[in-house]
């Protein structure tokens, strides 16, 4: 034991210590970069680029460190690259470990949902914001942990750098040990060394993972340099807001007017006829592989009209609705939102992905999707703010402000501070369209709002929905399957089967005395004889 001891204390093993982690440093730094750039090239869509870096990872990956250590060391001088031996130890190291960090970037990145993805996209998020504010953010946290496994393996790899004489723990260990002979005391002792240095990143992954838990209110200097700015967690509602109960219909809001008269919906239909077109859709056609989804699809939507797209799963609406935000590309026609051609510049080339979310952000148009689509990291007000912030440069104080307006306008203020994750689905929902008013757009596009909801959160959402329509002033593009809803709220209904419009018309007259046997079969098939009133 005293031996032991001794060696633990001893300044010649001691010093190696600082080899060890030098060596660790160069290693672990250097194949960041690579890691970075392997990571790069294999998310982008050059295929030669992903060629080369997938064949770079496979030698590396499949050729043992010592090789790659001796290489650095004996065979780059015979080209003019001479490297000490901390040098080229450090390259070595910097070499095998980029793959493996580049695999574990990749994944990060692919790990975040897609649809989150196209909802920043549809809020005109450049790729540069996208990557910052909600790619990172997320990935970091789901990264830190083999980040982390990956570092323990360089400490540990770094041993490997006596071969080539770099006087780090092992090789002195080693030396110390051929001289006295004491072999278990001395590799006890180096052990424990190497224990210590790999406990001490196990601490910093464990700070790491604690600080960026979602669950824990940040607090501190270290907050401060999270990629994205949270308050603390809302807690339940106190008796002062008990009123607006979870899941509870908009308390704050007025209650939705009656339906007009079917005589006075005939007179706005015909009124907004009259009205310049918001949304021109000429000629659309999009293809995947061999299956045609819109069929030279035509359609004019008036400023303050509220249409309802109704068809059989496949017959086009979701794909349609994305293409209008140009979160698609098509293969022939073209699309104007007021008047201006969306995706194309003045020459009619195509837009760079910068140009065109900053065009998104400036056509007016807001997207609610199927499934929501929250950034998961962060709170309901933050999913407000946080894009009129990046996108539309608003003060972060009335960002805040506004968010706060808007949760409170869809009966969620009291919700204000909590993750999507601690949301039912129709409060997710109605956050998703409080984010989709933030900026005041013109046009609103939404994609099967309730078809992700349980039936008995449906209503909640139809009602937010309901009241936009009654406070006019807003054009809307609802794709549905609610046929009573589209009858309330809808001054216009599109049919859609096989990528093409079937018939359209006033929503009531469509509804109950359909003219296409598609359009009769269909709401027979949805019971629409059941759901809906026969006008007198």
């Amino acid at each position: 034991m005293n031996l032991f001891l001794h060696y633990v204390g001893l300044p010649y093993l001691l010093s190696g210590i600082g080899f060890t982690i030098a060596v660790t440093l160069l290693g672990l730094a250097g194949g960041l970069i690579v890691g970075l750039v392997l990571a790069s090239m294999q998310l982008s869509k050059v295929g030669p680029l992903a060629a080369i870096a997938r064949g770079y990872t496979v030698i590396f990956r499949g050729t043992p460190l010592i090789l790659q250590l001796v290489f650095a060391y004996d065979a780059l001088p015979h080209i003019g690259l001479k490297l000490s031996a901390m040098g080229a130890a450090g390259l070595a190291l910097a070499a095998n470990e980029g793959p493996f960090i580049a695999e574990i970037l990749r994944s990060g990145v692919l790990g975040v949902e897609r649809g989150q993805v196209l909802a920043a996209q549809a809020l005109g998020m450049t790729p540069t914001v996208l990557l910052r504010r909600v790619i990172a953010p997320q990935a970091i946290r789901t990264m830190v942990p083999a980040l982390g496994n990956e570092s323990v393996s360089a400490l540990k790899n770094s041993s490997l750098a006596s071969v080539i004489a770099v006087d780090e723990l092992t090789l002195r260990s080693t030396q110390l040990a051929s001289s006295t002979f004491d072999f278990f005391s001395i590799f006890f002792a180096s052990g424990l060394m190497y224990l210590v240095l790999t406990g001490l990143i196990a601490a910093i992954q464990l700070f790491a993972e604690t600080a960026l838990d979602l669950d824990r209110s940040p607090s501190g200097r270290f907050a401060r340099l999270l990629p994205w700015r949270r308050a603390a967690l809302a807690v339940e509602p106190s008796a002062a807001s008990a009123t607006q109960s979870v899941g509870a219909p908009l308390d704050a809001a007025p209650a939705p007017v009656a339906r007009k008269a079917h005589a006075e919906r005939a007179s706005r239909y015909e009124l907004l006829q009259k009205q310049k077109a918001a949304v021109q859709v000429k000629g659309l056609s999009k293809r995947y592989g061999k299956q045609t989804v819109l069929d030279g699809f035509d359609l004019t939507v008036r400023f303050g009209e509220v249409i309802a797209l109704l068809g059989p799963s496949g017959s086009g609406k979701s794909t349609l609705l994305r293409c209008i935000n140009h979160l698609e590309q098509w293969d022939a026609g073209e699309i104007r939102i007021g008047g201006k051609r969306i995706g194309f510049r003045v020459d009619g080339q195509p837009m760079t992905q910068g140009d065109l979310a900053n065009e998104r952000a400036s056509a007016g148009v807001g997207m609610v999707f199927q499934h929501f689509n929250l950034f998961s990291h962060l709170t309901a007000c933050e999913n407000i703010a946080g894009p009129l912030r990046w996108v539309h440069g608003m003060p972060p104080a009335d960002a805040e402000r506004r968010a706060r307006e808007l949760l409170e306008r869809v009966g969620l203020s009291h919700r204000a501070d909590a993750l999507p994750r601690h949301l039912s689905g129709g409060q997710q929902q109605r956050v998703a369209i409080a984010r989709a008013l933030a900026p005041n757009p013109r046009v609103l596009l939404l994609d099967e709002p309730t078809s992700a909801l349980d039936p008995e959160l449906v209503g909640e959402v139809l009602d937010v929905i309901q009241r936009l329509v009654d406070e006019g002033g807003l054009t809307m593009i609802i794709s549905t399957h609610q046929l009573r809803f589209a009858d309330q709220v809808a001054d216009r209904v599109v049919f859609m089967s096989g990528g093409a419009v079937v018939e359209q018309g006033p929503t009531h007259e469509v509804l109950t005395q359909p003219r296409h046997p598609l359009t009769a079969r269909f709401l027979s098939v949805m019971g629409a004889d059941d759901r809906l009133e026969v006008a007198s």
